[in-house]
């Protein structure tokens, strides 16, 4: 069978807006946008904000891949993860509703790029079926 593609999203996000928000709200904004792992992830990083700022766009790009799908608005933040696979490659697990329309329409993939600069943090997030 050969891989289909079902959807695309990209986003970007300034890294002194995800700063601002850390500074502002801390552990409540963390709890709200990132999974138990990615928490543990950034905080152990020299420039948290920086790692923030990549899953939030990475979490962006996949909803928008998500959206050629029907149901797909009701994702959430925890639904969607951002894992680190061999030599440090991003991955997307899904969990929740992210889950089921991965099953339901699929077997379905989120293949993702992350990038950032001092400035900013993008993402490329690919949906594939097969």
């Amino acid at each position: 069978m050969a891989a289909e593609l079902v959807g695309i999203g990209i986003d970007l996000v300034d890294i002194a807006r995800a700063e601002e928000m850390l500074a502002r709200f801390g552990t409540r904004a963390l709890n709200r946008l990132l999974t138990a792992e990615e928490r543990a992830y950034v905080s152990s990083m020299g420039r948290p904000a920086t790692h923030v700022a990549a899953r939030i766009a990475a979490k962006e790009a996949a909803f928008k891949a998500l959206q050629a799908l029907p149901d797909a608005d009701s994702v959430s933040w925890q639904h969607l993860e951002v894992t680190r696979g061999h030599g440090g490659r991003p991955g997307m697990r899904l969990h929740g509703l992210a889950a089921l329309l991965a099953v339901r329409h699929g077997p379905l993939t989120i293949h993702l790029s992350l990038t950032h600069s001092e400035l900013s943090a993008a993402a490329v997030a690919v949906l594939m079926k097969g």
